[in-house]
């Protein structure tokens, strides 16, 4: 033991959870989870460590990723893992290890624990949680379709609407061919993929000095600049999500997604203010993967699918005031005050009573004045309140309504369910 005292402050880029932010991150989480189940998702998980290898599989970038941006370490048995920065090489690893024994197509989901060592910023830490839905064994144009209006529905649980939002799309094979038609060869187009990953994150002027380095092609880069600002083309993905009713939908050629692994539709939903204009925060993105479990042997199975964080959901929410009072409640439905101490176990007592019915009951055992015990239980958001006074007395009231209702423990049990 020393006497240096130990810092109260939470790991850098890692959030503490008190009861009222942990009752805001299982709103989210029940959302997402009804949600997906909604539409026939069956729910996943895994451990959060994998094997190193797992993500330098994808080539260079993915080698860098791994060096610089995870937590990975080597264990007492000498083998090198990693925190897991995200969700779908773990999902490809599964299937594709009972690829003969699963029926296709799979919907599956999972809201699992994610790790990378970034600098903390708006929106993003280095710790955080994932909504995570997707399809396997499916090429159909369909399975985008669905994917998408999944990920627009999630959206409308939480109470945004179109104006709230918007869903851009693009497509990989698309903008290939395009690329390909003004003249790029095939080693330059991820270079360019990677740089329109970031266009909407740096000035024009730096887009343009860095493009004009990767085509080292004037005429080419203006090529590049009108194919990603001309928006005549359409696709059987937007059409499709029109004929379900969602139309707050844009074909943008500038959308890119960084990862390589994407082979077909990619697409992210953005905030917008109210009034048209985006806000540039990404809430979800995703796209189609359709080599992905071609890595670890066997046949390719296709796939798509989608990630939303919990902590930009969090910072909409706050945002546009959607985080409904229930969301902020006590676990308990009924607090029961006892007028001093010497009633404290008698309290107990009607606790496990009314606790028995299925009624979920907090005590309160503190020593403060029962007007300041009857204040703080209306705050935490309890529906009842049971006062124990002297000889036993039992009183409980309706916090909503204002009734009220004394006598025995059993009269006090059918009051309560009548509520």
């Amino acid at each position: 033991m020393t006497d240096k005292k130990l810092s109260t402050e939470s790991y850098k880029g890692v959030r503490d959870f008190y009861p009222e932010d942990a009752a805001i991150q299982q709103y989210i989480f029940n959302t997402w989870a009804k949600t997906a189940e909604s539409f026939g998702f069956d729910r996943y998980d895994a451990s959060i460590l994998e094997p190193s290898d797992l993500y330098r599989a994808k080539g260079a970038e993915n080698e860098e990723m791994v060096n610089e941006q995870t937590y990975t370490f080597t264990d007492r048995g000498e083998r090198e893992v990693t925190l897991r920065p995200e969700m779908t090489p773990t999902i490809a690893r599964m299937v594709a290890g009972k690829a003969r024994e699963l029926a296709f197509p799979l919907r599956w989901y999972s809201i699992p624990n994610l790790f990378r060592y970034e600098r903390p910023q708006k929106g993003r830490l280095r710790e955080h949680w994932q909504l995570n839905c997707d399809i396997f064994g499916s090429d159909s144009v369909a399975a985008d379709v669905e994917i998408i209006a999944l990920a627009h529905q999630t959206m409308i649980n939480f109470g945004a609407t179109n104006e709230l939002f918007e869903i851009r799309i693009n497509d990989r094979q698309l903008m290939q061919r395009l690329y390909r038609a003004i003249g790029l060869n095939d080693d330059l187009i991820p270079k360019i993929t990677h740089l329109n990953d970031r266009k909407n994150k740096i000035s024009r002027e730096e887009y343009l000095d860095a493009l004009n380095s990767i085509t080292n092609d004037e005429t080419i880069t203006e090529e590049v600049i009108m194919l990603l600002e001309k928006s005549d083309e359409q696709t059987d993905v937007v059409i499709g999500l029109e004929e379900l009713g969602i139309t707050n939908v844009v074909f943008d050629k500038s959308l890119a997604r960084g990862f390589d692994y994407y082979t077909g539709t990619i697409f992210e939903i953005f905030e917008l203010d109210g009034e048209g204009r985006s806000t540039g925060r990404s809430m979800l993105g995703g796209g189609r993967y359709d080599n992905l479990t071609s890595m670890f042997g066997g046949k390719p199975i296709s796939g798509i699918g989608f990630g939303m964080g919990d902590v930009t959901m969090r910072d909409f929410l706050e945002a546009h005031n959607l985080i409904p009072g229930k969301a902020r409640c006590t676990s308990a439905k009924v607090t029961i005050i006892p007028e001093t101490s010497e009633q404290n176990l008698y309290a107990e007592v009607v606790a496990k009573r009314v606790r028995e019915t299925g009624v979920a009951v907090s005590t309160d055992l503190g020593t403060q004045k029962l007007d300041k015990k009857k204040a703080r239980a209306s705050e935490r958001g309890v529906k009842f309140i049971i006062v124990i006074g002297e000889n036993e007395a039992i009183t409980a009231k309706d916090i909503t309504t204002g009734d009220k209702k004394s006598g025995q423990i059993t009269e006090i049990i059918n009051f309560l369910n009548t509520k």
